[in-house]
């Protein structure tokens, strides 16, 4: 990752990143309204993504993490239990569009 100012070194970069994407998780946490179709149709990823991606970030450095270990990160509680208590069936139209989005 560049750095055109030049001026953060790598530990407050990486201190950085680490910052906003916990961040990014505190804010998924708090709109559970949104649900993963939405993401998913509007930017491309969703809280499942960030799931898989922490998880092979964790086994590429070595570190054994199971996709349910991982989902429970992300989502701040076993999955089994945020899809009881805030998944939404999703509508016909928000369906068709998240299946346009993927060809």
């Amino acid at each position: 990752m560049s750095n055109p100012e030049g001026t953060i070194d790598n530990q407050t970069r990486l201190e950085l990143e680490a910052a906003a994407f916990r961040r990014l998780i505190i804010h998924l946490d708090e709109r559970k309204d949104v649900q993963n179709i939405d993401l998913m149709n509007l930017a491309g990823f969703c809280r499942n993504c960030l799931s898989k991606w922490y998880r092979a970030e964790a086994e590429e450095r070595g570190h054994e993490l199971e996709y349910e270990a991982a989902r429970e990160i992300i989502y701040g509680m076993p999955y089994s239990d945020w899809k009881a208590q805030y998944q939404t069936d999703a509508s016909s139209e928000k369906l068709q569009a998240f299946e346009i989005s993927k060809d």
